[in-house]
This record gives C-alpha cells, structure tokens and sequence, in this order.
C-alpha cells in the first residue's frame, strides 16, 4: 500500500495553510492517523486516487470542512460517516457509489454536494439532480439531505415498529407465561387440596378403625359381665344339689335311725312290743316303696320343683 507518508513526503510538508492536498497520491488506504493530527487541515483533497472504501475512524476527522473525494472507487461510506457535523462542502463525483448511509442526514452544515457519475438508486438519483454549477450542486445538497432525513425518520418509524411489535410479542409471551404460572399453581393448588383431602380420609378411616377396635374390648367386657351374671343365675343350682344332699343326709340319718331300730325289732326280744310291731310295718311298706322306685321319683320330683 502506497501512503503520502511515503510517497510524497511528511504530510506537514503538504499542509498549505488549512487546505492539505493528496490528491494524485496513488493512495489505496486513507492515513487517517496523520490526519488526525493535523486539526489544522480543514481542507482536505483526496481526489484522482484507488480509494475503494474509508476506515470507520476517518469519521474522527470532524475538524473537516471541505472534503474532495472524486474520482475513486468508493462503493460505500462509513456507517457513521454523519459524525462529520463540521463538513460544508463534499464532492464525490465519479464513485462507485448506490446509496448513502442514514448517518448522511446529520450532515446539517453541508452547503455543497456533488453525487454524479455514480451509480445511484434511482431514487436518490431523482434526488440529487444535477451538479453543473454551484446552485445545482447547494441544490443537491439540501435535497438529498432533506431526502436522508425522510429517510432516517421513516427508518426510526420502522424501528419503533419493530420495537412495538418486539414489545407487544414481549407482553403475549409474558401474559402466556404468567397464565402459565397460573394454571401450574391451581395444578398444584388442586392436587395439594386433592392430597389434604386423600390423608383427611385416611385420618378419618384410621380414627373409625381406631374407635372400633376399642369398642371391641369393651363388648367383650360387657359380655364378661353377663357371663358372670349367668354363673351367678346359676348357683341356685348348687344350692339346689346342697339342699338335695341335705335332704339325703337327713334321710340317711333316719334311715340309719330306723335301721337300728328295725335292727332292735327284729332281732332283739323287743319285736313283739307295738311299736316294733309298727316299725317293722314301716319298714316292710317302705322296702316295697323301694322295689317300686316311688321313693326316688318323689325325690326327684322334690328336686326339680324346688
């Protein structure tokens, strides 16, 4: 890359006053850095090189004034190319330029401007006109400012747009998330009422269980009582049996009292006195009460009426 650095000496030796000239330098590359330090060099003439593009820093060169890019090969400006709010006069005659960047309509102080022989949008080239002579260039450059700030302002419209759309895709997905949000928390709501209700259940089936179980012991101990109520309903019985022996005691002591007299009677001399006499009768009916079982049926009959 040939620099005027290199080729046409130190820049400071090209600087006239404020108008630096390097034109006619062969440059490819724009020494941006040595211009910066030249503040001095409001002028500055660029024209008849290979320039194909300018750096994004030579938008820091806002101390231009006037600025002559003709007869290069620029296809395209910096973005930025606007922040050149000091530039007045601008040629850029015989590029290779279509459009201008939106940056172009911050350029308020430009006075002058020459946009022919570039292929240009046909639109901006409506625009620009002519540049025969120094009304048709003043022209040109409050036309196609005017268009660049129509320009920008349909840009910025499009951005808000883009913006409001952005914000409004923004606020659905928000709304959606949130009633999301909602539907998961009446999820969770209703499955931890639904798991209350389940264990309340559960609590109430224990607790049922619970009084059922303890209303068993109690049955068993009111059953218990009622047994012991019947045992006792039923030692009449026993009475019943030690009255019976009673009975068979006392009838055995008579009988052995009447065993001894039958003895007396019948043995002894004593059997033909009248009262042996009767107890032998006695004894006589009540062997045949005997035989016949009259005796026990009475007693049997005795037992169970009493």
């Amino acid at each position: 890359m040939t620099k005027a650095g290199s080729k046409g000496g130190n820049l400071r030796d090209k600087l006239d006053g404020n108008e630096l000239d390097l034109s006619l330098s062969d440059l490819n590359e724009v020494p941006v850095k040595e211009l910066a330090a030249l503040p001095k060099a409001t002028i500055l003439d660029l024209s008849c090189n290979k320039l194909t593009t300018l750096p994004s820093d030579f938008c820091g060169l806002t101390h231009l004034v006037k600025l002559d890019l003709s007869k290069n090969k620029l296809q395209q400006l910096p973005a930025d190319f606007g922040r050149l709010v000091n530039l007045q006069h601008l040629d850029l005659l015989n590029n290779r330029l279509v459009t201008l960047p939106v940056s172009f309509a911050q350029l308020k102080s430009l006075k002058w401007l020459d946009l022919k022989d570039n292929p240009l949008d046909p639109a901006l080239a409506k625009v620009a006109g002519d540049c025969l002579d120094e009304k048709q260039c003043k022209q040109c450059a409050n036309k196609v400012l005017q268009h660049m700030k129509a320009l920008q302002a349909d840009q910025e419209r499009e951005r808000q747009r883009r913006l409001e759309v952005e914000r409004e895709a923004e606020k659905k997905r928000e709304a959606k998330q949130r009633a999301k949000e909602a539907q998961e928390r009446e999820l969770r709501k209703r499955e931890k009422a639904e798991e209350k209700e389940r264990r309340r259940k559960e609590y109430d089936a224990l607790k049922a269980t619970k009084r059922e179980q303890e209303k068993k012991p109690k049955k068993e101990t009111n059953q218990a009582p009622k047994s012991k109520s019947g045992s006792r309903s039923r030692r009449p019985p026993p009475r019943k049996h030690s009255r019976s022996w009673a009975v068979l005691k006392l009838l055995l002591a008579l009988l052995l009292c009447v065993a001894g007299g039958l003895v007396a009677c019948r043995v002894t001399q004593l059997q033909q006195q009248p009262l042996c006499t009767s107890v032998n009768t006695v004894y006589d009916n009540a062997v045949r009460g005997l035989r016949s079982h009259d005796i026990l049926r009475w007693v049997l009959q005795t037992e169970s009426q009493q």
